[in-house]
């Protein structure tokens, strides 16, 4: 990460958590570009702040990329197992 940290980025711990529920890029298609972990500091960034997606700050990915992610994510349950996971550890996930 070459930008400087929000107070809503996920700590390192909590990645560790994150990053095996996240699902693999879709075979046959693009090659996935955006960073992972960036996408969902995303979408903390949004949640926590309660910002519109279009206010979503320009040192982190398109918000239409983010939000196509999130929505994807929430509609297919894994938003909800991301959340259950970190709070399982007591993480300061909300």
């Amino acid at each position: 990460m070459s930008r400087k940290a929000y107070s809503t980025d996920i700590t390192d711990a909590d990645w560790e958590i994150l990053q095996p529920l996240i699902p693999p890029a879709k075979t046959g298609g693009r090659t996935r570009t955006v960073d992972m972990r960036e996408i969902i500091n995303a979408m903390l960034y949004i949640q926590k702040s309660g910002y519109s997606w279009r206010l979503l700050p320009h040192d982190l990915p398109p918000w239409p990329t983010v939000y196509n992610y999130f929505r994807t994510w929430r509609r297919s349950g894994v938003w909800e197992k991301m959340n259950q996971a970190l709070k399982r550890e007591n993480s300061k996930f909300p």
